[in-house]
């Protein structure tokens, strides 16, 4: 299992760690097999979607912030209840398969750290298993 960190800029960011994720599958010489992606935070997530063009992640942003308002009727003392829900509804983890030693995505996916109580420096864990050439 291997450990990398994430520094996000603003209270809600899409990190696009694609990059990150694959050369840790490279450095793990799994050719065919699963990684695992865990981030240990309830208010952080890992989302795979369009990694393209950026303006998906804007409007997936834009989006979870009418669902989700920062400001509402809400009980949690600290302040962040709304990244809490979308951690929550987004999810901490995300399995992908290994083939040839590259992660098997689709043409426009990448792989995305959300960030929902930011700026904060955060943890990204990732676990490939599966067979070595």
């Amino acid at each position: 299992m291997k450990e990398f960190t994430v520094r996000s800029e603003q209270r809600n960011q899409m990190i696009d760690i694609t990059r990150e994720v694959q050369r840790v599958v490279e450095h793990e010489g799994v050719k065919d097999g699963m990684a695992v992606i865990y981030v240990p935070h309830t208010t952080a997530a890992v989302v795979i979607n369009e990694g393209a063009d950026p303006d998906v992640q804007r409007d997936i942003m834009a989006t979870l912030q009418k669902l989700i308002p920062g400001q509402s009727d809400y009980r949690h003392l600290e302040g962040n209840s709304d990244a809490h829900i979308k951690s929550a509804l987004i999810g901490c983890s995300q399995t992908l398969l290994v083939k040839e030693g590259r992660l098997l995505l689709g043409t426009w996916q990448h792989i995305f750290f959300f960030e929902g109580d930011g700026p904060r420096t955060r943890r990204v864990f990732v676990n490939v298993f599966g067979k070595s050439e």
